[in-house]
């Protein structure tokens, strides 16, 4: 009878019913404010900010990632000590003056282009490695139970183990059998005919719109333990499955969740490969309210610039401390030229030249909408 059920039932509204479910969740999980706690922490001993954290105590490193803290040390602060003018409140519930600050965003590239139009604003040495390989390497759909199997087997499930170690969030066997010969496809990639990595994807319709949806990768453990070989692999697997995207008529190929910070690493790989950050598809996913402090905000927003949500629309907040030359701003925000952005805030500790904002602006250019770019005193 479930089997029926799931049948009638298209991806697109399961994926929306998953979303509802999730969302309800995460709104239980914020009553339980037993599970709460309140911490504070600093980044190493040379940051000059306190940082205070309010919210679920399995929330508590998935702020520090939010807020780009690494190294961060916990302590207490003593009666007096806590420096109001130079602390950092996040936290799961609304703050006056705050920034709602998106805990994922999923990463999207708009398609209605050619392949060759996307590629184009690539960085010149990955068009130079996808030219230089891309024909060594084709597409094989999975479609027996042995080749699937397979690839849960040997590549999907090592490879997350892989990344996440045992905390790995591993998909049922009989649900990649289903991804694989029902609502989506699980397809090999071959360099000759050795199988050096597979992709698991799925359809959803939204508004009318078609997106093709990367559910994860895979690869065997000979690939991905060798660091060189799973660069180039991991990048042609994406492009493949971005071919495959438009030869299909797609309007957008969804490359998944990733952290909702600007500097994450798999944000920026995806950033390099024609994909913007988006809200869509996240009902289920929480945010923070971060309150920036009241001095030395253009130093805290240059180490760890935030995306924010304003009616419903993402935003980026950076930072220009007075010390900055030109060449240090430029070189610092050139991975900033996130597309689908609504505004960018420069909160500034000096009135930049009009130069450096033009510069600030070009970033953007290539986007159908450009952001709106307003600058703000942090004095």
């Amino acid at each position: 009878m479930a089997s029926i059920i799931r049948k009638l039932i298209s991806p697109s509204l399961r994926f929306e019913l998953r979303q509802w479910v999730a969302w309800l969740r995460e709104k239980l999980n914020k009553a339980r404010i037993w599970r709460w706690e309140i911490a504070f922490f600093t980044q190493g001993k040379s940051n000059s900010f306190d940082i205070i954290y309010a919210g679920q105590k399995e929330n508590r490193k998935l702020a520090q990632i939010i807020l780009g803290i690494n190294n961060a040390i916990s302590h207490k602060v003593a009666k007096g000590k806590l420096q109001l003018n130079l602390t950092i409140i996040i936290s799961e519930i609304t703050l006056p003056r705050s920034l709602c600050v998106p805990q994922y965003l999923r990463a999207i590239v708009p398609l209605g282009r050619t392949i060759d139009d996307i590629t184009l604003r690539y960085d010149s040495e990955l068009r130079r490695n996808l030219r230089k390989h891309r024909s060594s390497y084709r597409l094989r759909q999975a479609l027996s139970d042995t080749e699937i199997e397979h690839a849960d087997r040997e590549m999907l499930q090592p490879y997350a183990r892989a990344r996440h170690g045992s905390d790995a969030n591993q998909i049922d066997s009989k649900a990649i059998r289903r991804y694989a010969l029902g609502f989506g496809r699980l397809d090999l990639v071959l360099l000759g005919n050795e199988v050096v990595a597979c992709l698991l994807a799925y359809e959803l319709v939204r508004k009318g719109k078609r997106y093709w949806v990367l559910d994860r990768f895979g690869y065997p453990e000979a690939v991905f333990s060798d660091p060189k070989r799973l660069r180039e692999v991991n990048s042609i697997n994406n492009h493949l499955a971005l071919e495959w995207a438009i030869d299909n008529g797609f309007d957008y190929y969804d490359i998944a969740l990733c952290f909702g910070h600007p500097d994450d690493g798999l944000l920026q790989w995806k950033r390099r490969r024609g994909a913007e950050p988006t809200l869509i598809g996240l009902k289920g996913y929480g945010h923070f309210y971060v309150k920036l402090p009241k001095t030395g905000r253009a130093q805290f927003l240059w180490d760890n610039p935030l995306f924010a949500i304003e009616s419903k629309k993402l935003s980026l907040h950076l930072g220009l401390p007075g010390w900055t030359s030109d060449s240090e701003f430029i070189h610092r925000y050139r991975q900033m030229g996130f597309g689908g952005l609504s505004k960018v805030y420069l909160h500034c500790e000096k009135s930049p030249s009009e130069s450096l904002l033009e510069t600030l602006r070009s970033f953007y250019t290539h986007q159908n909408q450009q952001p709106i770019v307003m600058c703000i005193s942090s004095n």
